[in-house]
C-alpha cells in the first residue's frame, strides 16, 4: 500500500466524518443564533435558556440522521476498510 493510498483512505474517512457531523453542527449553529437573538431582544440572560433547547434539538437531529450515518459508515467499511484489511485494497 502506497502513501497515496493511505492518504486517499484517510480523505474518504474524513469526508464521511464531515457529512455525519454536519447536521448536528448546523443545527447547533441555527438554534444558537435564534436563542442569542431572543436573548438580545428580551434582555434575558439565563444560561439554561441556551442549553436546554439546543440539547433537545441536537437529540432530535441526531435521532433523524443516525440511520444515514450508520449506512454511510457501513458502506465505507465494506468498500474501503475491509478490502484493505483483507489485502485486496
Amino acid at each position: 500500500m502506497s502513501e497515496q493510498d493511505v492518504l486517499d483512505i484517510l480523505r474518504q474517512f474524513l469526508w464521511a466524518a464531515v457529512w455525519m457531523g454536519a447536521p448536528l453542527i448546523i443545527t447547533a449553529l441555527v438554534i444558537g443564533v435564534f436563542i442569542g437573538l431572543f436573548q438580545a431582544l428580551t434582555s434575558i440572560q439565563e444560561a439554561t435558556l441556551t442549553f436546554a433547547p439546543k440539547l433537545l434539538a441536537l437529540l432530535f437531529v441526531f435521532w433523524l440522521s443516525s440511520g444515514h450515518a450508520a449506512r454511510m459508515l457501513v458502506g465505507l467499511f465494506n468498500n474501503v476498510a475491509i478490502p484493505v484489511i483483507a489485502g485486496g485494497g
